[in-house]
């Protein structure tokens, strides 16, 4: 495999480098409907789809969302821009991560910073985490480069016929070894966050 503009490689390399995040500003600074919601993700989020017709977000995920305490209910049937956000992390998590595990992540977010008056909200935390993600971009830019180019160079004895397959099956094992082990160091991270707040909820039972 070649590195070249109009290869694979520079396809994936084009579209990570559109990557863009919804920011809190593109929101409508008014409460939202149900339909206005979805209507909005599915613009703001489209270019993630795989295909054309997929959703983004729909009326029974969104209220399962609620139920299961992953996303704090509407107020009076209406979304603010706060719960926007949260459904924007909430999308990201959900590829990955079980909704346990979500729900574990968020909680002690929304119970802290959702519509909060303290020094920080959650638009501030929002806008922090994800005003890393240009450098973010050019990291994994760079590293899918070099898995790709590594991937170039298994199966050199294989058939000519059969060459280009197997690279290209080596390349998709080498991403999802690094999602593998990713998604591993997460769970524990959610896991030891879990640990250290049970001697709080312990004390609040006291």
């Amino acid at each position: 495999m070649t590195i070249d503009t109009n290869d694979m490689l520079g396809s994936i390399l084009k579209s990570l480098s559109n990557i863009d995040y919804v920011k809190p500003e593109d929101i409508p600074n008014i409460d939202l409907y149900m339909d206005q919601v979805t209507t909005f993700m599915d613009a703001a989020l489209s270019h993630s789809k795989r295909y054309p017709d997929d959703k983004i977000l729909t009326k029974t995920m969104i209220n399962n969302y609620a139920k299961n305490d992953l996303l704090p209910p509407p107020i009076k049937k209406k979304y603010s821009r706060e719960h926007m956000l949260i459904l924007v992390f909430i999308y990201y998590f959900k590829s990955v991560l079980s909704i346990t595990d979500i729900q574990s992540l968020l909680k002690p977010l929304t119970d802290k910073y959702f519509q909060s008056d303290g020094e920080m909200n959650l638009i501030d935390v929002y806008n922090e985490v994800f005003g890393a993600e240009k450098e973010q971009v050019e990291i994994l830019m760079k590293n899918i480069t070099k898995s790709y180019e590594r991937a170039g160079e298994t199966f050199g004895d294989a058939p000519e016929e059969d060459r280009e397959f197997l690279r290209q099956f080596s390349f998709i094992c080498i991403l999802s070894f690094d999602v593998y082990v990713k998604k591993g160091i997460i769970e524990k991270i959610i896991d030891s966050m879990g640990k250290k707040e049970e001697p709080d909820e312990k004390n609040k039972k006291k």
